[in-house]
């Protein structure tokens, strides 16, 4: 008996470019990463400003968890900062 594999395709999705998204929406929340470093500190979440840098540069990649907790406190969703807002 043969096996007949029905295999789905998965839509690629360009390059998105977390980092620099996070950016701009700290930038219109009138933010200093300081001051989000600060605020994610307080909600008990571990990160150092140098770190947080690296994550808006994009050459660290954030945890789930930091972007949950980021779309708190810029007021954005997921779609947001993955591009998928324009």
């Amino acid at each position: 008996m043969q096996c007949m594999i029905n295999e789905k395709r998965i839509l690629q999705v360009k390059d998105v470019n977390i980092g620099k998204n996070i950016k701009q929406y700290r930038e219109k929340a009138g933010l200093k990463q300081t001051e989000i470093v600060k605020k994610l500190q307080l909600l008990g979440y571990d990160i150092s400003t140098y770190s947080y840098n690296r994550i808006e540069r994009g050459t660290q990649n954030p945890t789930v968890s930091l972007l949950l907790l980021l779309c708190s406190i810029l007021s954005c969703d997921m779609n947001g900062l993955f591009g998928f807002e324009e």
